[in-house]
């Protein structure tokens, strides 16, 4: 591959794993420690992963289990699970947190396939932008010491990485809708 096409490659690389980071966060009815990982403990004064400060399980499919390995993290992993947006209040044993995970109704999964198509589309206008800033920086080569022919070779080549990202984005947002979609 052509020194200049890669740099695109890695910009739309880092696209794809973000949008993986992100619907990995959404939750589809069964128990994910994933939906935990953009919630921040205030652990001594600085905001700290939940991962970091307690050890996360799955005992059942629709439970997540948080121990803390310091009791006095109890009320403050509770606090932040709370003010998180992931919609599910946590129980307090005295020595660990559950999370309850509700089964999702149809019109929540329906809601959650809308926003994961979303993430896909701004993956997609991501991947696309990237192309964009590849093509004008190919124009700019006009004049130099490649010629017109090898620029039009270049912006080929960057059409079909670009292609081969939008489709597994595409694949991406098919294979979580299904997964939300399946009771």
């Amino acid at each position: 591959m052509n020194e200049k096409i890669a740099a695109y490659d890695v910009k739309m690389t880092k696209t794809i794993n973000n949008l993986d980071g992100e619907l990995a966060t959404i939750r589809a009815g069964r128990a994910n420690p994933h939906v935990l990982d953009k919630i921040a403990v205030d652990y001594y004064g600085s905001p700290t992963p939940i991962q970091q400060v307690a050890n996360v399980s799955v005992p059942e499919a629709r439970m997540i289990q948080i121990q803390p390995w310091e009791k006095s993290m109890l009320k403050a992993i509770e606090k932040a699970i709370l003010t998180s947006d992931i919609g599910i209040n946590p129980t307090n044993d005295g020595t660990s947190i559950r999370l309850v995970f509700p089964e999702l109704t149809e019109d929540r999964r329906k809601e959650l396939a809308k926003d994961v198509k979303k993430k896909g589309e701004e993956a997609k206008v991501a991947v696309r932008n990237i192309r964009r800033d590849g093509n004008v920086a190919f124009k700019k080569l006009k004049g130099t010491e490649i010629s017109e022919d090898e620029i039009k070779n270049l912006e080929d080549e960057l059409q079909k990485i670009t292609d081969k990202y939008i489709a597994q984005v595409d694949k991406m947002v098919e294979a979580k809708s299904k997964e939300i979609m399946t009771v």
